[in-house]
């Protein structure tokens, strides 16, 4: 099951089963995207020990991680704050396209968090056993980190582009979640997942990069040798 239901977790599933190079799939339940695991209690917890994840990386800022809390269980934890600069969802205007505009933040992230991206991926191709990565929505530097491992270990376009889109069936509890947490006015775009926003990115990092894998070998410096780990380790 790709979508995995939680009380208060809102955007957790399963990267498993996308058809990857040579068709071979991704493995079930070794890869999974979140929202933020600082959410996790009670019942919630028990379900997500029960997925067995021995590593998580957590893309927030140390400020997010203050303020929200990080993932309670004993596990391997990276924090790579792959953001640099931070923007204010609450303060945009009714009439801000989110593709256009988050489309702008991702290629800011791409460059800026190149760093944390590479060491993100690397994580991803040692560890050993379920792994899971998340930042507070689960959506958009979450969503850029998926885009990259499954274009890495040949998942096709389209595929890529359904994943990040499946966030759109958690746009509501998200929102209510936001709403019940801070104060303020909300953009009406928050939440929202649009697919063609990532195919502009993944457009955008193929313009000035060549591909997603000249991307990621030329700015993020992981070694061919590491993309090999990440489908050895990642497909059937």
């Amino acid at each position: 099951m790709r979508l995995l239901a939680f009380d208060r977790l809102h955007n957790v599933r399963d990267l498993g089963g996308y058809l990857g190079e040579g068709g071979r799939p991704v493995r079930w339940r070794q890869l999974y995207r979140a929202d933020s695991l600082g959410k996790l209690a009670g019942a919630d917890l028990s379900r997500f020990e029960s997925l067995g994840v021995r590593t998580v990386i957590d893309l927030r800022y140390p400020w997010e991680i203050a303020r929200d809390g990080r993932v309670p269980a004993e596990v391997e934890y990276h924090n790579l704050s792959v953001e640099h600069r931070p923007y204010d969802q609450a303060a945009l205007g009714a009439d801000v396209d989110p593709a256009e505009y988050l489309a702008d933040r991702f290629a800011e992230v791409a460059s800026d968090g190149a760093t944390e991206l590479g060491e993100a991926l690397e994580v991803i191709a040692r560890a050993e056993g379920p792994l899971v990565f998340h930042c507070t929505a689960g959506k958009d530097r979450t969503g850029l980190l998926a885009a990259l491992v499954l274009s890495l270990v040949g998942v096709g376009e389209d595929d890529i582009v359904a994943d990040f889109a499946l966030t759109e069936l958690a746009t509501d509890r998200l929102v209510a979640d936001w709403r019940a947490r801070y104060e303020g006015w909300l953009w009406p775009g928050y939440g929202r997942a649009p697919a063609e926003l990532m195919r502009r990115v993944l457009a955008e990092l193929a313009a000035e990069h060549g591909s997603v894998r000249s991307y990621v070998a030329d700015r993020l410096g992981v070694s061919d040798a590491s993309v090999t780990a990440l489908r050895t380790r990642l497909l059937t």
